[in-house]
Order: structure tokens, then C-alpha cells, then sequence
């Protein structure tokens, strides 16, 4: 990259970090960082790079233990300039090289470059929470925070991806290491890349693992719970800048309050996102929570006459990606609000992943009975229930059932991905006239073997750890906080909780239809009796009803057969006759339809090739890269 360009570059993401901005540049390489300011900048201390002897790091995110590690560096002869968690990562790297990461405790990408040895490591968190993509072209490799970084560089063409769009279509997200930009990737949670004079190697320096264990009762597990729990809450409250909690008034958020409250040494803030004319009032359940521990707390009707449509118009260019996760809208919401207030949130992000939280679980549990039914009498069910009427419902019964009964037509990885996605494969066989699409269900089969020996449902918690979270979750909280300038912290994804839950019998996750079972057995004497028995809404727009009200035109002015034809990608009329069905009732396909939507929004905002694709032969192999 010719010099100079490098500081076009981090304009593009000055949104990450408003408070800093810098570069470093040699003959061989341009490094740039935009930092938001955590700590006290007015001691001078918080440098978003650091240099030593002539290595350089650029870094991303927070080490939550790095005065602790400072103290082990020192001991063994280090010296350091500031106070910041950039120089301490640097100085581990200096110490103990690649295997610096295990020790680090937080959330994180970085770039290390040492200048003698030509030699680039990139490097990101365990978990994922904070992103990171390469292009590698020749001998160069381009990286950054975000997809549009990347796209400032005139050698990297904006081309659809084809695998990349078939698993978008099926799941609503994009699974590592695919992005919807031929040649783009993800770096994988737990992964570092090291670039030496144009060659690369890649390895896995962190691996999930789930191994139950048969020592522990439940009393035994709820109490180290309860420790952990404590002690990442309380890492996770660090800052000189004001802080807050985003509390959804469910039980995963509800115990973030409960922690931070004991630990956080002032009144402690507490944001939330309603919608209007729902019929659950989740504004109640906020209000119970923010009263028990004297919060100061802050809500937002996300009501259609709230500005949803400037929104949307504006997600596309922060999204990086397209999300078709339809929550990714009250979360813009909910960060525009907490940044008029706070720098920092902490959130209950990752609690589902861990300790078996969703409803897909439960249909993981009951499909094998189902599966006895032959297959004719279920796809008879799933015909009554064509007949059935549609409702506005968020998740309506008609949709749940005719969902859950063709799922069970799948293999059970199949299934569950089908379940919490989008278009069937039939459907997306309908859509555009692929020679290949992507079987989601492949993704099970990437799991390591012991995936199939730690419990049925364990495996599916697993795969969701892998995939769902990093890739839907965690990427739809950095890209729709990071676009306010929000810095949000998960505490259960602390990797001391995470390696926990994965040493629990699946029973303490999923017992019965109880789910997050050692979570609510912990809380049930702590939060409010109405949060734990409160009903798992989601925190997804009304997409069925907004499609057919408020964001009808925008629906229809954007997928126009004229915008269809131009992409190449689908078949005009196959798109019509899905938004037919779903404005005259006959079927629900809000969040199908969110996901086009978003998609050709991203297409037209970021100018990407979509007319000479080239069409994938076969299958792409996936595996794990292991030590």
C-alpha cells in the first residue's frame, strides 16, 4: 500500500475509535488503529500503538487482566513507559511470543510486526467478540477491524461470494471463515495468522472443548458460578469513563444488574429496548429489575414512528456485512441511547451459548420422538398448517409448528440451524439458479470428534458456540455499538466461565423444558420471581408486522424486479411471489424477507460485483486448524 493511504483507510472506521486516531508506516508495512478512550487520556497513557525494541503492535479491545500480567513482565525485567493494557500485550509478545494470547483475559485483535524479521502476527480473542479479516494476494495481506477498511484498497474487487450467500440465505449469518467478498475471511476466534516475507501460516491457539464432568452437583456447580460470575462482573466494571448495563428484563441481562450492582461503587445506569403494541409489555419486567436494585434506568419505545427507516438506511455502511439478524435494530437503538449517556456497557451476551438458553434446544430434544411419525403424516401437517392464519406475532404458533415439523424432515444439524434460520434449501432453489448451495448441516460435521460424545444436546450448544455466536451475536453487538461509539463488554464470555460450562452435564443446561437450568436454580432467590418465569421473546422487531405497515414501501421500492435483474443473483418473480405470500397472509416471512431486504441495501451501498459469479464446483472443505 503506497504511504498515505493508510490514513484514508482509518477514516473509514473512525466510528471505532473517535478519541484516537494513528499510523505507523515502513517500507514493508502500514499499520493503522482508532482507539476510544476507556481510561483517563489526560494522563497520556492509553497509545493506540506501542514500540519496543522493533516490534510494533496495533491493538483492539481491553485485557482485563493486564495489571496483573505487568507485574509478572516487570519481574522478569520489563519496563514500561505507560499504564495501558497495548503495551503490556506487547510486552507479553516479547516475552513468550505466540504463546502470549493463552494468558491474556479479555476481548481483542491485534497486529504485532517486527521490522528485522519481516514478520506479521495477527491474532484474535478467544470467543470472537471482536472481529477481524484478511485478504491475501500474492506475498500481501491486507487486514482490518472491518470489511470496509478492505475496501479501500483498489486491488481487492467487490465480488459476490456464492458460498458465502447460500449459508446467509439459510441461516441469516455468515459462518467463519466465509464472508459474502470473494477472497475476504475471518479470522477465526482463537486464531493467529503470522505472515514471514509472504508466506503464511495459521493456527488455532485457542480451542473449545466441552468434556462434562460427573464430579459436579448441582449445589457444588452453582456455587463456583456464583464465583466466577463475580469475579468477571467485577473485571468488566473497570473504567473512568461512565458505565451502564443493558438490561433486557430477561434472566441473562437481569443477572449482570444483579452483580454490577454489588460491585459498581456508584448508582448504577440500566438501558432498554420495548416495542409498542406488543403483547408481552416487557416494559414491566425492565421496570421490576431497574427497582429491586436502584438503578437509574433509561428505556426506548421502538415504536415505527421512531426514526426506524433512517436506520436502516444507515446500517448497511456500519453492518459491514449485511445483517439479516432483524434484533441487529433494536440494538442500533439501544446503543444510540446508552452512548448519549455512557462510553461502556456490559451485557448478558453469550449466556444462551453457554448454558442452553434457547427454544431450538427443546425441539433438539423432542424431534427424535417426532421422527418416528413417517414423513408423509408430518408433510400432511405441515399442509393444515398452511391453512391456518397468519398473525403479527413476533414468533406466531402457526410459524413455530410448521417450522418445527419440517425440521424434523432434516438431519438433526440441519434441523437445528433450519430452525432459528431463514429459506429452506428448496426455497433458496427457488430464488437464483446456483449449480451449488452450501448445506448448513455441514457445519456439524466441523466440529472435532468428542462433539459426538459429550451429550446430544451439548453437541448443539457447541456448534452454536462456534458458529451462532461469533458470527450472529457477537458480530451484530460490535458492529451496531461500535457504529455509536459503544464500547460493550460480555461477562459470561469470560473464558474461565466459558471453560465452566463446558465441564457441566448438559442436564444442569437443558433439564426437562427448563433451560439455562443451573442459571435459574443460581438466581431464583435474587431476581424477581416474574423474571425467571418470564417467557423467552427474543429481541427481534415484528418483522411480520412492520413488512405489511410501516416498512412496506421500503420493502417493496427496494426489491423492485428491476433491482433483482440487475444483481443477476435471483429470480425476480421468485422473489414476488414471497413477498405475495407474505402481504396476503398466506405465510409469515418477515425475517426472510429482512434478510433480502438488508442484503441488496448492502449490495447498492458498497457497489459489490454480483453479475459474472463464479459458481463453486463442489462443497468447500471446513476443518478446525489445530496445534
Amino acid at each position: 500500500m503506497e504511504r498515505g493511504r493508510i490514513g484514508r483507510v482509518i477514516q473509514t472506521i473512525h466510528h471505532r475509535g473517535p478519541d484516537q486516531q494513528g499510523v505507523y508506516e515502513s517500507d514493508s508495512v502500514a499499520l493503522g488503529a482508532a482507539r476510544l478512550a476507556i481510561l483517563d487520556l489526560s494522563h497520556g497513557d492509553q497509545p493506540m500503538f506501542a514500540r519496543e525494541r522493533d516490534v510494533v503492535i496495533a491493538f483492539n479491545g481491553e485485557i482485563y487482566n493486564h495489571a496483573l500480567l505487568r507485574e509478572e513482565l516487570v519481574s522478569l525485567g520489563h519496563h514500561f513507559q505507560t499504564t495501558c493494557d497495548t503495551e503490556v500485550v506487547l510486552h507479553a509478545f516479547l516475552e513468550w511470543d505466540t504463546n502470549c494470547f493463552s494468558r491474556l483475559r479479555g476481548m481483542f485483535a491485534v497486529a504485532l510486526w517486527t521490522e528485522s524479521q519481516r514478520r506479521l502476527v495477527l491474532a484474535r480473542d478467544r470467543m470472537g467478540i471482536k472481529p477481524l479479516y484478511v485478504f491475501h494476494l500474492g506475498r500481501d495481506l491486507y487486514f482490518g477491524s472491518e470489511l470496509k477498511t478492505l475496501f479501500e484498497h483498489p486491488h481487492i474487487e467487490r465480488r459476490m461470494d456464492l458460498t458465502g450467500l447460500g449459508y446467509y440465505l439459510s441461516l441469516n449469518w455468515i459462518p467463519a471463515p466465509h464472508t459474502l467478498v470473494e477472497g475476504v475471511e475471518k479470522v477465526w476466534p482463537g486464531e493467529y495468522i503470522e505472515w514471514r516475507n509472504g508466506y503464511l501460516h495459521r493456527e488455532k491457539w485457542y480451542s473449545l472443548r466441552l468434556s462434562p464432568s460427573s464430579t459436579w452437583t448441582l449445589d457444588t456447580a452453582k456455587e463456583e458460578l456464583d464465583h466466577l460470575l463475580r469475579e468477571s462482573v467485577k473485571e468488566h466494571l473497570i473504567s473512568d469513563v461512565p458505565l451502564g448495563v443493558w438490561a433486557s428484563g430477561g434472566i441473562d441481562s437481569s443477572t449482570i444488574v444483579h452483580y454490577a450492582s454489588q460491585l459498581y461503587p456508584g448508582k448504577l445506569n440500566t438501558f432498554s429496548v420495548g416495542f409498542s403494541g406488543q403483547t408481552c409489555d416487557e416494559s414491566a419486567y425492565f421496570r421490576e429489575v431497574a427497582q429491586k436494585y436502584s438503578t437509574s434506568h433509561n428505556e426506548f419505545d421502538l415504536a415505527p414512528s421512531a426514526g426506524i427507516l433512517g436506520a436502516i438506511e444507515q446500517i448497511p455502511y456500519y453492518s459491514d456485512e449485511p445483517s439479516a439478524d432483524a434484533g441487529a435494530l433494536p440494538v442500533w437503538f439501544l446503543s444510540k441511547m446508552c452512548r448519549s449517556q455512557v462510553t461502556v456497557a456490559l451485557s448478558g451476551d453469550g449466556a444462551d451459548e453457554l448454558f442452553g438458553g434457547y427454544y431450538t434446544y427443546l425441539a433438539d430434544a423432542l424431534a427424535p420422538r417426532l421422527r418416528a411419525v413417517p414423513a408423509w403424516l408430518r408433510r400432511a401437517g405441515i399442509g393444515l398448517l398452511n391453512l391456518w392464519p397468519v398473525s403479527d406475532e413476533k414468533i406466531s404458533f402457526e410459524y413455530k409448528a410448521k417450522r418445527f415439523l419440517a425440521g424434523s424432515l432434516l438431519p438433526p444439524g440441519a434441523a437445528h440451524l433450519f430452525w432459528n434460520g431463514a429459506f429452506s434449501q428448496q426455497e433458496k432453489t427457488s430464488l437464483y439458479p446456483a449449480q451449488y448451495y452450501p448445506d448448513p448441516g455441514h457445519l456439524m460435521n466441523t466440529l472435532p470428534t468428542e462433539a459426538f460424545h459429550c451429550g446430544e444436546i451439548n453437541r448443539f450448544i457447541w456448534l452454536d458456540q462456534q458458529y451462532y455466536l461469533a458470527d450472529d451475536i457477537l458480530y451484530k453487538c460490535d458492529r451496531m455499538s461500535m457504529a455509536h461509539s459503544l464500547e460493550v463488554r460480555p461477562p459470561f464470555l469470560d473464558h474461565r466461565i466459558v471453560e465452566f460450562a463446558a465441564s457441566l452435564p448438559e442436564s444442569f443446561k437443558v433439564n426437562g423444558g427448563s433451560l439455562k437450568h443451573i442459571l435459574r436454580e443460581l438466581m431464583k432467590d435474587k431476581l424477581p420471581p416474574a423474571v425467571l418465569t418470564r417467557k423467552k421473546e427474543g429481541f427481534d422487531i415484528p418483522a411480520h408486522q412492520w413488512f405489511r405497515g410501516p416498512l412496506r414501501t421500503l420493502l417493496e421500492d427496494t426489491l423492485t424486479p428491476r433491482a433483482i435483474r440487475d444483481t443477476g443473483l435471483f429470480r425476480p418473480e421468485a422473489v414476488r411471489r414471497f413477498v405475495d405470500a407474505h402481504m396476503r397472509r398466506r405465510a409469515n416471512y418477515g425475517y426472510p424477507l429482512w434478510g433480502l431486504l438488508m442484503l441488496f441495501l448492502w449490495i447498492k451501498r458498497w457497489k459489490i460485483q454480483t453479475g459474472t459469479i463464479r459458481q463453486p464446483d463442489s462443497e468447500p472443505v471446513q476443518a478446525f486448524i489445530t496445534n
